[in-house]
């Protein structure tokens, strides 16, 4: 055996141990949540209580004392399904479920990636080097802090759906069942996968004609992945998207701004290499921001001109099916995004939504990196070590903060919006009542309560202007306690009791230094 086979081989046995580690650390600390799933798993809790498949089962706003029913079709449904799975498998609690959950779905997706990255044309070197800038990424870290649902799930998958858009380039059954099956997977994965589903199909159909002559015959090959994309597009819609909203139903008007077209254009290094992340979110901060609006507004277009630099820089070096297929997800990411950023849908302007385009250069600029003169192959390298320090920071950052800033309960979730004391006070009140209210301001609190309703209100911002009749709540349903922090007391506090006229004599509790307690058990 070759020093080279050893050399990758051993990189490929560390970065499996490595997350086999990370999912034991996050097993014993599990990570905090994002907002979408956290509504997923409200929406398991409701299934748990009864109500039907995907449905949410709330507090009517017209009257407290009765609930609603929603199908929640703004997310995919396999961000709650597979935790669950473990969850009832296992006998672990969502906190624990969830880094199970990452943990396969970190090591699915490595796999998948390498096994595509092979089938791209490129060495068992290249394709363990591109996974070590893949791990190398905060995007890659984000779910051991963070669960991120379909984020995690489509990890899981995406290398496999690419690996398959180069294996089926033959008109028969296989390829068949692989669109038909690829669409449904990837929708339950998460929603957006519905851009790179159109862009692999796009892909297929262009492999299959590229020897045909003739429009005819374009038409007949694609007809072969056409039907079964068309019946796996309906099923979706007509069991799923068409119940509900979605985030291609919410939008603002037209708005054309800078970064409408710049962001989508500097996907490759938005995503591939953490440019977004490092810069702490260009346009939507996720923590104190680097730069001010014109700042970020540089650094998107420079970014955008060397993306395009490098994209056609890689296409001139690279395999030509590779080469195209990152053209044709490239193009069809710009349409898709650049559309929807026009309308002002509710898709934000995040490099996380990108990281596809980010997995799919990897491997070709690792590539055209090798081909380099060793100065410019140092210079690469550096700046990989230089986006492993930004993320190694943010994980240790962030795991101090899990470890001692964040509340658990029953559920295991890391409770960002909450402190021990005040989580273990509400949960006792939980389990002494029966029929009572829990208002928060997190959708994540809520799923600490197993025993009563819950109402979830948005929190007020900071010039309390708001729509009153979204959070006024009628009627009385039992006793109420309200969780709040400890800022809003006085006329914050005052806005939130009065969203619940059928009640009186309101009563005030300091849990802590950081969040009070109202509570009331008489109806006006």
């Amino acid at each position: 055996m070759s020093s080279a086979n050893n050399f990758y081989r051993f990189i490929l046995l560390a970065i499996g141990l490595l997350v086999v580690v990370l999912g034991i650390v996050s097993f014993i600390q599990p990570a905090a949540i994002f907002p979408d799933p956290s509504w997923g798993f409200w929406v398991l809790r409701s299934m748990q209580m009864g109500a039907a498949f995907n449905t949410l089962i709330s507090v009517n706003p017209e009257n407290v004392a009765t609930n609603v029913s929603e199908f929640l079709s703004w997310w995919s449904p396999g961000q709650y399904l597979v935790p669950y799975f473990f969850k009832a498998l296992l006998g672990l609690n969502t906190g624990q479920a969830t880094a199970v959950t990452t943990t396969v779905c970190q090591l699915t997706g490595l796999a998948g990636l390498y096994f595509f990255f092979k089938k791209a044309g490129f060495s068992s070197l290249i394709a363990t080097l591109s996974l070590v800038v893949v791990i190398c990424q905060q995007a890659f870290l984000t779910p051991y802090i963070f669960y991120n649902g379909g984020e995690t799930l489509l990890f899981a998958f995406a290398g496999w759906f690419l690996y398959g858009c180069l294996v089926f380039d033959k008109p028969n059954l296989k390829l068949v069942l692989f669109v038909l099956l690829s669409g449904w997977i990837g929708f339950i994965c998460k929603s957006s996968f519905i851009w790179m589903y159109a862009a692999g199909l796009l892909f297929i159909w262009l492999q299959l004609c590229k020897d045909q002559q003739g429009f005819g015959k374009w038409i007949i090959k694609g007809l072969w992945p056409g039907i079964p994309a068309v019946i796996s597009v309906a099923v979706i819609y007509a069991l799923y998207l068409s119940k509900g909203n979605n985030p291609s139903s919410d939008t603002a008007g037209l708005k054309l701004s800078w970064e409408t077209f710049t962001f989508p254009l500097a996907s490759p290094l938005l995503a591939g290499f953490s440019v977004d992340d490092v810069f702490h979110g260009l346009i939507l901060n996720n923590d104190v921001p680097l730069l001010n609006y014109t700042g970020a507004i540089v650094v998107l277009v420079i970014s955008a001109v060397l993306s395009i630099l490098l994209m056609r820089a890689i296409y001139k070096k690279v395999p030509q099916k590779y080469g195209l297929l990152l053209v044709v997800f490239y193009g069809v990411s710009i349409l898709f995004f650049g559309y929807a950023f026009l309308r002002q849908m509710a898709i934000s302007f995040e490099g996380r939504h990108f990281r596809m385009i980010g997995l799919l250069v990897t491997p070709g600029a690792v590539y055209l990196f090798s081909q380099f003169k060793p100065t410019y192959r140092t210079i690469a390298v550096t700046a990989i070590m230089v986006i492993a320090v930004f993320t190694i920071r943010f994980y240790v950052k962030a795991m101090s903060v899990l470890r001692d800033d964040c509340a658990y309960g029953p559920s295991g979730i890391a409770q960002q919006f909450i402190d021990q004391p005040s989580l273990d006070y509400v949960t006792q009140l939980d389990k002494q009542n029966k029929k009572a209210l829990f208002v928060f301001t997190s959708p994540d609190l809520g799923l600490e309560i197993t025993h009563n309703r819950v109402i979830n209100l948005e929190p007020l911002n900071d010039d309390i202007s708001i729509n009153f009749d979204s959070y006024v709540h009628k009627g009385f349903g039992g006793p109420i306690y309200i969780l709040l922090p400890a800022k809003y007391i006085g006329i914050r506090a005052s806005v939130i009791l009065k969203c619940f006229p059928g009640y009186k004599g309101f009563t005030f509790k300091q849990l802590s230094d950081d969040y009070v307690l109202y509570y009331a058990t008489l109806p006006r």
